[in-house]
């Protein structure tokens, strides 16, 4: 079996048990993107549906849509006015705006009323006690290409740099489109002859006839259109000429990848790989040291320096520490390196554990501008390979980086971590110290207020040991010699957790 410590191109790993299923990147032997879904809940993303129109929100410009999901899903105007599709590539050197005419089953906006049935698209998957959001713009993802229903758009990959195939893709697009259909073209389709992205594009087409007829015969709440899995996603998405290898443990998955490979990629089929007698395919490649990595709170850079992300409710923090990296030239040189080391790290932190949403980096202080320029610069360019939108809005006058991220599907620690029942998701516990004062205060309470003199208290073993430490002195200092005070270890308790209780005088 190879491991990924030696220098390679790029991988695609596939891990798939009867709990979940995973799907990897591998650049150069460092896990760069995780995809996981639970083989007990599939990920709605890209499904399309008929919804029917729950509850208005005019004050939020927003409604609840009953696409038949456990939740009523969300909707936005703005989702409406949305640039990217799930999937799609970023693209810039667009010909024209979008159209948003309103299509099949939609409405204007103002016209949105309770039992209206309209078609919408899961753009961002129900995460935690948030529903799914949906939209009323519709895109249908390829391996070459994604579509635009009433749409004009003409879009080309960024990562397409070449003038002559820029200009080649925009040429074929614009001549076969047809009316009413806009079109991104994806960075795979850069390598590949014109009658095949042809041929995706009329696939595409016939998908949306079917849905558009789907929709005129059926009730809602109905799903017209269900994406592909995971496996069928990330080979769509993630495979391409440059991927030298993609290795699966599941005999039925290999064969499966076997046909799709060809017809993404003619002639790819010799890249799979099947891992026979790997059921923990990851734990046998040091896949899964990474993976658990990706969810600890410190990240440890080559040169001893680290980065620290916290999770709160509005935006992730990362925070940069020069650690044990005390640098070969002056303060200046070593800030500056340790900064831009950072930023690559963090640009592959923020993919790598799927991080959506407000972003706020606190790099090493800094007081050249030029330098500043340099640090922002070198996150930018480590962010260009990412698929999911992210944007840096520069440094702000604290020395704090702003980045933005688009939200799609839940982060890495979501899907694989909970809250923890101890703390609440704080991260933080009580010392012993404190719920020991906690206990003695109530203890006291209920002694003067009954005139007992017999009393339970019941909690963690550091706790129980503190109070056995100061017991007679707290009899003696507040007049309870007499008072039985029966002690009771709350083994694989909460350390804050405790039971003070009065029993019966003897």
């Amino acid at each position: 079996m190879n491991d990924f410590t030696e220098k390679t191109d790029k991988r695609i790993v596939i891990d798939s048990n009867p709990y979940r299923t995973r799907a990897v990147l591998v650049e150069n032997g460092k896990v760069i993107e995780i995809c996981s879904e639970q083989q007990s809940r599939e990920s709605l993303l890209g499904s399309i549906y008929r919804g029917r129109v729950c509850s208005v929100l005019p004050g939020m410009s927003a409604a609840f849509i009953d696409i038949g999901a456990e939740k009523n899903a969300f909707f936005s105007i703005a989702d409406m006015d949305s640039p990217a599709a799930p999937g799609a590539d970023i693209v810039q050197g667009g010909k024209g705006a979008p159209d948003m005419r309103s299509g099949a089953g939609k409405k204007p906006r103002n016209a949105l009323k309770v039992g209206q049935e309209i078609m919408v698209q899961v753009v961002k998957d129900a995460q935690g006690s948030k529903a799914a959001r949906v939209s009323t713009r519709i895109s249908l993802s390829g391996h070459l290409i994604v579509m635009f229903p009433d749409s004009e758009l003409i879009g080309i990959s960024k990562h397409i740099t070449a003038d002559e195939d820029r200009e080649r893709l925009r040429t074929l697009i614009a001549e076969n489109k047809g009316e009413g259909f806009g079109v991104i073209v994806r960075t795979a389709a850069a390598a590949r002859p014109n009658e095949d992205i042809i041929s995706e594009l009329e696939q595409l087409k016939a998908r949306w006839s079917g849905i558009q007829n789907a929709f005129k015969i059926s009730a809602a709440p109905k799903c017209l259109f269900s994406e592909d899995g995971l496996v069928e996603r990330t080979l769509r998405d993630l495979f391409r000429p440059d991927v030298s290898r993609v290795t699966v443990n599941d005999r039925e998955r290999y064969l499966s990848i076997l046909a799709l490979a060809n017809e993404l990629e003619p002639g790819a089929a010799e890249k799979v790989h099947f891992a026979e007698n790997a059921p923990d395919l990851f734990e046998q490649l040091g896949i899964e040291k990474q993976i658990d990595e990706a969810l600890s709170r410190r990240v440890w850079l080559k040169s001893g320096a680290y980065i620290v992300l916290d999770q709160t409710e509005a935006l992730l923090s990362i925070d940069v520490n020069s650690g044990k990296n005390i640098g070969r030239s002056d303060l200046r040189a070593t800030a500056l390196a340790t900064n831009c080391e950072a930023a690559k790290e963090i640009a592959r932190q923020l993919r790598l554990r799927n991080i959506g949403g407000i972003v706020i980096i606190d790099f090493i202080d800094l007081e050249s501008p030029e330098d500043k320029q340099t640090v922002v610069k070198t996150l930018k360019e480590a962010l260009e390979s990412d698929r999911t939108t992210a944007l840096v809005h520069g440094m702000t006058t604290l020395g704090l980086v702003e980045v933005t991220r688009k939200k799609l599907r839940e982060n890495l620690s979501s899907s694989m971590q909970r809250e923890c029942f101890l703390c609440g998701g704080s991260g933080r516990l009580c010392t012993p110290e404190t719920v020991a004062l906690r206990i003695r205060a109530r203890a006291l309470a209920r002694l003067f207020d009954s005139g007992a003199n017999r009393i339970s208290i019941s909690a963690h073993p550091s706790v129980i040991a503190l109070i056995k430490k100061h017991l007679n002195e707290e009899k003696l200092r507040n007049g309870f010699e007499q008072v039985e005070v029966v002690l009771n270890e709350l083994r694989g308790s909460a350390p804050d957790e405790f039971e003070v209780r009065l029993m019966e005088n003897r």
